[in-house]
């Protein structure tokens, strides 16, 4: 008897080290798999923000160029004129409102908005600006420049002349008021925290706000620079810290987010170790005897349950694990916070029910590739169903894990990236579009024109307001903004469906008609054009009437687009040069068929 329970005891304890030993090694895999698309998610993200930034950056600079382009300076040292019109420019700027000034060559000042509280010329951060204009570069940034206690930034344009670069044209901002800074407090979190610096460490914005224009942690500095992104671990005192350095921005700036170990590990590495621990208990409680052992078994499958769902409780994502079919065999706790549904509600049913009906045909064809490779790993962006019945983009990271005992499936990461998507949607219409009316800007406008030629005939009306500078002189500049307003308003409902109405400048407007064959409809749209320019405005309280000269040019298929531009626009000249609208009132607008001047201004 004593040898049979011995065998029993012995018996019972193989089987628990070997359910033991596979539970641990499981663990283990999961883990790594959850550490590997943790670390791998985070990085892309922070890749991700570091990109909007750069974009960020480089959008704060198009004030600069509008001012250039619609206000010549005089370059001369202390020129009144100048001065006057950087204080201008400041005052109506949303970025420079702190000022702005001109440089020659070499950086000394030859104007500014300020007569006070300006960067030293040998402040050492001037020289990333420097460095990266005289290599070549259309804009700069100098690094982050403490004045007065204020922390300042510079973003730099070349003045051109004659070809080549005469001088430099610079907006200072007050870098804890800036867009950037308003995105990056956007990004905050009680889990980790979101710096922006410049190529010394410096911070030019943050999550934590009280940060800016100080120093990030000396460990992260030499990370800085060059291009790529950086996984770094270091200790900040006595706390074991992460970060994610993505270097490569403009003028030697990089991004960096850090949070501690634990808050990045989260729970799921201390449920690892307390499950490694209950799992040797439960070998030690084995050798009591065979009769314990089914009550273990119990145990050990409840508890590997617990272990599994701890793992993706608190997780930010939304896993999810398929079948070769697309069912669904699990889904994580998280779907719950993220799209309404509750936990087991989406087991058995397909995946593609809750995908867009214009992704589905990508991610199909895409997973079944999948599928077909042992190791293989995808990524794509689609749209998915929340409870609401409403769609949000996500970010996938699908891997085959058809292979692993423990997960028979693929396995799906989801992060919801609707409102990164949706803040690039906002970049790229800001990129086509005036910001004062919402038209198409010429680089829309002229995209727009050389689709149309491909295969159509295009009648191009170049208008030109008459008398809007005396607007602006007499009534100031709001007024001349709200006036262009009102007649873009005013062209919109003139146009046909399938025109394009742009602002290409100050006081001017482009309308592409494709497919006009004749001038009669030509001469019907100058007319109503000038016809609803020429009723009265009411603006701040006044009645303003100004005029409208219109240049018209019937452009054949395949005709060049720049060509076709200059010949409405000469036309529109021919006409301003007669006296304008007022003066050519002749029954049809006549069409100009010769190549003119081309005022392009960007």
């Amino acid at each position: 008897m004593r040898v049979r329970n011995w065998i029993a005891v012995v018996i019972s304890t193989l089987l628990l080290l070997a359910a033991g030993g596979i539970a641990i090694v499981v663990n283990r895999s999961a883990l790594n798999a959850a550490d590997a698309v943790h670390r791998a998610d985070s990085t892309e993200l922070g890749t991700n923000n570091a990109t909007l930034t750069g974009q960020l950056q480089l959008l704060s600079a198009q004030e600069l160029v509008e001012v250039l382009a619609e206000h010549p300076l005089t370059l001369a040292a202390g020129a009144e004129a100048d001065r006057t019109l950087l204080i201008t420019a400041a005052a109506k700027s949303s970025t420079f409102q702190y000022g702005m000034m001109m440089t020659d060559l070499d950086g000394g000042v030859l104007n500014s908005s300020r007569s006070t509280g300006l960067p030293s010329e040998d402040n050492a951060a001037w020289i990333p600006m420097r460095k990266e204009l005289a290599a070549g570069a259309q804009i700069g940034f100098s690094g982050v420049m403490v004045v007065d206690s204020i922390a300042l930034a510079a973003v730099a344009v070349p003045i051109v002349v004659g070809g080549a670069p005469a001088g430099f044209l610079i907006g200072l901002n007050q870098v804890a008021t800036t867009s950037l800074q308003k995105y990056t407090v956007q990004l905050s979190s009680e889990n980790h925290r979101t710096d922006v610096v410049d190529s010394t460490g410096m911070v030019a914005a943050s999550s934590v706000p009280d940060l800016v224009g100080g120093m990030v942690d000396a460990a992260i500095v030499p990370q800085l620079g060059g291009t790529g992104t950086r996984f770094l671990q270091y200790k900040a005192g006595t706390t074991d810290m992460i970060a994610i350095v993505v270097a490569g921005l403009p003028s030697g700036y990089s991004y960096v987010r850090s949070q501690t170990k634990s808050s990045f590990d989260g729970a799921v590495h201390s449920r690892s170790q307390t499950v490694n621990i209950t799992l040797l208990a439960m070998l030690l409680i084995g050798v009591v005897g065979i009769s314990v052992l089914g009550y273990r078994t119990q145990i050990q499958r409840r508890r590997a349950d617990e272990r599994f769902s701890a793992l993706f409780q608190h997780a930010p994502d939304i896993v999810t694990v398929i079948d070769r079919d697309g069912r669904m065999i699990f889904t994580s706790p998280s779907s719950a916070a993220i799209l309404g549904f509750e936990p087991g509600e989406l087991a058995g049913h397909s995946v593609f029910d809750l995908v867009h009906p214009d992704d589905q045909p990508t991610m199909k064809e895409r997973l079944d590739v999948l599928v077909t490779d042992p190791t293989g790993v995808l990524r794509l962006q689609c749209r998915v169903k929340a409870s609401t019945g409403h769609y949000r983009w996500f970010d996938f990271t699908a891997s085959n894990q058809m292979t692993n005992p423990a997960l028979t499936g693929v396995v799906i990461n989801a992060r919801d990236i609707s409102e990164n998507r949706a803040f690039q949607e906002r970049l790229a219409h800001e990129a086509q579009h005036d910001p004062l009316t919402g038209l198409p800007n010429r680089r829309r406008m002229q995209d727009a024109l050389s689709s149309s030629l491909r295969r159509d005939p295009v009648a191009v009306l170049f208008v030109d307001l008459d008398g809007f500078k005396p607007v602006n002189d007499t009534h100031g500049h709001e007024a001349g903004d709200e006036l262009l307003r009102q007649v873009a308003d005013r062209l919109s409902g003139c146009i046909r469906a399938g025109d394009v109405l742009a602002r290409v400048g100050g006081d001017e407007f482009v309308v592409l008609m494709p497919g006009v064959l004749g001038p009669d409809d030509v001469a019907a749209m100058s007319n109503r054009v000038r016809h609803v320019v020429e009723m009265p405005f009411r603006i701040a309280g006044q009645h303003i009437v100004i005029g409208a000269s219109v240049g018209v040019h019937l452009a054949t298929p395949a005709e060049d687009p720049d060509a076709a531009l200059r010949a409405a626009d000469h036309a529109m000249y021919e006409i301003k040069r007669a006296g304008g609208s007022r003066a050519l009132r002749a029954p049809a607008q006549r069409v100009v068929e010769t190549t003119g001047r081309h005022r392009a201004r960007d």
